[in-house]
């Protein structure tokens, strides 16, 4: 996850006022990274709990907080309706990219309703694959590589979407929306963005579907064919927008 994907993520926690001596879930956390984030926030008088599907994610999870010295997280296997002691008297949920993956996303977010109390913060950090351009400049590479990110999280059954629909679905759960924000990955003749990291972490996924091979992603070469189209152009290309919503439960 790139640095201005977390800045994000905090400035949406900022706004989310999620903050020292708070209980929250962190719904599918993955190895903890949103989750770590969250517990130098809660600080030692608060906790934090990982959730997530794959144990495969929460063992690389549970080492990487034993070695950081991090005693308030937690890690669960589970989904939108893990069982725990504290469910229900949480003060927020928070999530990274997971209601993309969920059919019914305001049925999700109602299980999740549940964890909270009366009160509690819900907030989710959801890309949209919209594109945008401005029409006037040629970036054939930028757009066949975004391509095949589309066309992953398509063939996966991903709502490509999701950042658009946040308002709709927290609202059809029944939670009251606070704030809806949006901002771009923006690249530059002069600012890059983790591109072939991206596609480093995905290729094994990208090759699966039969959208791109190994030799013609060549990661090793990405950021610099990309930097070179976008120098040639003189262009800026809008690579992404991200969405941030934050609800409160009546």
């Amino acid at each position: 996850m790139s640095n201005s994907v977390d800045q994000m993520s905090e400035r949406m926690l900022d706004d989310a006022c999620i903050g020292p001596g708070m209980r929250v879930l962190d719904i599918g956390c993955g190895p903890g990274m949103l989750s770590f984030m969250l517990s130098r926030r809660v600080a030692s008088a608060g906790h934090v709990f990982g959730v997530d599907r794959d144990p495969q994610m929460l063992e690389l999870g549970r080492p990487n907080a034993r070695e950081a010295g991090i005693s308030n997280v937690t890690f669960l296997q589970g989904g939108f309706d893990v069982a725990f002691p504290e469910r229900g008297t949480l003060d927020a949920v928070v999530g990274r990219r997971v209601l993309m993956y969920q059919p019914h996303a305001a049925q999700a977010i109602s299980q999740l309703s549940d964890a909270v109390r009366s009160g509690g913060v819900i907030a989710f950090h959801e890309h949209d694959m919209v594109e945008i351009s401005d029409g006037r400049t040629s970036l054939p590479l930028h757009d066949r590589v975004r391509s095949w990110l589309r066309e992953m999280l398509r063939a996966e059954g991903a709502n490509l979407h999701m950042g658009f629909e946040l308002h709709s679905a927290l609202s059809a759960a029944g939670l009251v929306v606070e704030r809806v924000r949006a901002e771009a990955n923006v690249l530059t003749p002069t600012a890059s963005y983790p591109v072939a990291a991206i596609i480093r972490a995905v290729l094994p996924r990208l090759v699966q579907h039969g959208i791109t091979t190994e030799a013609e992603a060549d990661v090793e070469t990405l950021d610099d064919r990309l930097a070179a189209e976008r120098g040639e152009a003189a262009a800026t290309c809008l690579w992404e927008m991200v969405f941030c919503a934050w609800a409160r439960k009546p």
